[in-house]
């Protein structure tokens, strides 16, 4: 992998982590479609950190306000951390679970897919539950069911913030608190996915680790970019419209699985 292929991976992580397009389904399809090899786990994680860091820049003063409070004591902070804690029990449950069964699902590009399209009827959902949804946080009962929602985003094109902030729309969350608890609940998850590759980090080679950089950085530039663009379309209701793409992406592989065998 040289340079100029890791800048262009970062950005693509760092559009489809945010934008409700499914960087896993793109990885999946795409990667197939073109008969592109996977960068490797090194080079995906360290993309998956660039986004983290986007998410910790974006929400660092309500981070700081829930560290301040939870050290106070204060009953808000710990409660929502609380929800976050529930919400992040399924899909650790299931990624541990169902690893070998996951993995597998990675391994075909119908399911990603036919991922996509689910994905686009979620989105299309907002249509409705979008403008009457206006809880400030979660409650303990939509905590758990967004939890749900994105361990069915383990699977390849199922979007990850998509599938939650669907959820969480469906349950009342208002707009801008179902983003924030959607992204927020995704630190626990990739924080412990870098926390496993720290051992691969200090066997790799400079030229690994400077690709990995590269990508890392373009990943945080344009995921802060597209996790503005993605809060502001929910709060301008034009959410759903991203249907479309996940809708023709999604039917373009079915098209392409039948034609290659």
């Amino acid at each position: 992998m040289g340079p100029l292929e890791a800048l262009l991976l970062g950005a693509l992580q760092g559009l489809t982590e945010f934008l409700p397009v499914s960087s896993s389904g793109h990885l999946v399809l795409v990667g197939a479609m073109l008969g592109v090899a996977s960068p490797g786990i090194l080079f995906e994680v360290a993309l998956h950190g660039g986004t983290l860091v986007a998410v910790v820049i974006f929400y660092r003063r309500r981070l700081a306000s829930l560290a301040a409070g939870g050290l106070r004591g204060q009953r808000e902070a710990l409660v929502y951390v609380g929800k976050l804690g529930l919400a992040t029990l399924p899909a650790a449950a299931v990624g541990l679970g169902g690893r070998s069964f996951l993995e597998a699902q990675f391994e075909d590009p119908r399911v990603a897919a036919w991922g996509l399209l689910a994905t686009g009827w979620m989105l299309w959902s907002t249509r409705g539950t979008l403008p009457v949804a206006h809880a400030p946080v979660p409650s303990w009962w939509a905590a758990w069911w967004i939890g749900w929602s994105q361990a069915l985003a383990i699977l390849p094109g199922i979007s990850r913030s998509g599938a939650t902030v669907t959820t969480a729309l469906a349950l009342g969350v208002a707009p801008g608190a179902a983003a924030e608890f959607s992204f927020l609940l995704s630190v626990a998850a990739v924080g412990g996915a870098m926390a496993l590759e720290v051992p691969e980090v200090l066997a790799a080679s400079n030229a690994v680790l400077v690709d990995a950089a590269l990508g890392t950085a373009m990943a945080l530039g344009v995921g802060l970019g597209a996790l503005v663009l993605f809060v502001r379309l929910l709060r301008t209701r034009h959410f759903h419209r991203f249907a479309y793409y996940v809708w023709g992406l999604g039917a373009l592989g079915l098209l392409w699985t039948l034609w290659v065998p």
